[in-house]
């Protein structure tokens, strides 16, 4: 520790990674790594792809994220103990080591572009891939396929529009079944083919997100077709730098099991969606900075008693569009209309 400030590295400048970053640059050196250039604001990707102007107010550069701390652009190759190496070559080892990576997800809830440019090519090459497609195919009757769909009806209301998935209702999950039956009413009403328990063969040939002439059978004999897909499941942790004692704390699906303090080992610590604390959604990963933020500036301040994690309640927001939608609220009943996920 240098001057009674110690040293913390944040792996990962998603949701947890920057509020973590950002609420310790005055109590320690903090040291924030990702391997692109800006925060992504993924709350609001679906409707960047519609509404290609939102990709200005969803792509925040991380250098102007902190005062006294650093940001490094790189990539975590090898950490083992509170040791990081990075793509570069460098290698960190500070007093306390934040894991912060997330998931992976596919486009265009999350683009892996690794600079800004890049990747506002990427939403508005596949937006004009859009814009020319009579008929469009989402696989994935979750969040974000449901989601992705109300956009798509809200800004392109006369193209033919099918959700696929294999389960035999929507959005899977700790969700009251009024929630469900709710958007199932709304996406039904926007004009949108639900095929539910429709199980395909194999997922289309062309890549997501492109113009392409697109035709997949299913197992009981139909055939879907569409002129662009998009594939709305797939979540990955990125756990995968891990080595040592660290690695051993994934879990099958590479989940990082921790403990009471959302810690692996002594002074390592991961929050977000590389948690098996959790689940995966901002405001899950929000919630566990919060606590972090807590301990660490109590570790930090020598205070003892420390509390322990507690899950998020369970709630959550499906947009279906600037008007539709619908809610389910930690303590209250599934509400219909647009929620609150982000500035419309």
């Amino acid at each position: 520790m240098t001057e009674n400030r110690p040293s913390i590295v944040v792996l990962g400048g998603g949701y947890a990674g920057i509020k973590v970053a950002k609420a310790l640059d005055e109590v320690a050196d903090v040291t924030l790594v990702d391997p692109t250039d800006a925060f992504v604001h993924n709350v609001a990707a679906l409707r960047a792809l519609v509404d290609p102007p939102w990709l200005d107010k969803i792509f925040l550069p991380y250098e102007r994220l902190l005062k006294q701390g650093r940001f490094i652009q790189d990539r975590a190759t090898a950490v083992e103990g509170r040791r990081v190496t990075l793509g570069s070559g460098a290698v960190l080892e500070p007093d306390y080591l934040v894991l912060a990576t997330g998931s992976g997800y596919p486009f265009p809830a999350k683009s892996n572009e690794p600079d800004t440019t890049t990747a506002h090519a990427q939403f508005r090459d596949a937006h004009q891939a859009l814009r020319e497609a009579g008929r469009v195919l989402i696989i994935g009757a979750g969040p974000t396929g449901l989601e992705l769909a109300g956009e798509i009806k809200a800004y392109f209301p006369d193209k033919h529009l099918t959700i696929a998935d294999g389960a035999n209702d929507i959005l899977p999950g700790p969700f009251h079944q009024a929630l469900r039956d709710e958007l199932r009413d709304q996406v039904t009403a926007l004009g949108i083919d639900l095929r539910l328990g429709v199980r395909l063969t194999e997922l289309p040939a062309a890549p997501p997100a492109t113009a392409a002439p697109i035709a997949v059978a299913t197992e009981d004999g139909q055939k879907l077709t569409a002129d662009i897909w998009f594939r709305a499941f797939g979540v990955t942790p990125r756990s995968d730098y891990l080595r040592g004692p660290l690695a051993e704390a994934r879990d099958a699906d590479g989940y990082l099991r921790v403990d009471e303090y959302l810690r692996l080992t002594d002074r390592v610590f991961a929050v977000g969606d590389i948690s098996a604390a959790d689940r995966n959604m901002a405001s899950v990963a929000g919630h566990q900075a919060t606590f972090l933020v807590a301990h660490l500036q109590a570790l930090i301040a020598g205070e003892g008693d420390l509390p322990t994690y507690e899950p998020a309640p369970v709630g959550i927001a499906v947009p279906l569009g600037p008007d539709g939608g619908a809610g389910q609220f930690p303590g209250s009943p599934p509400t219909s209309s647009a929620p609150p996920s982000f500035p419309r």
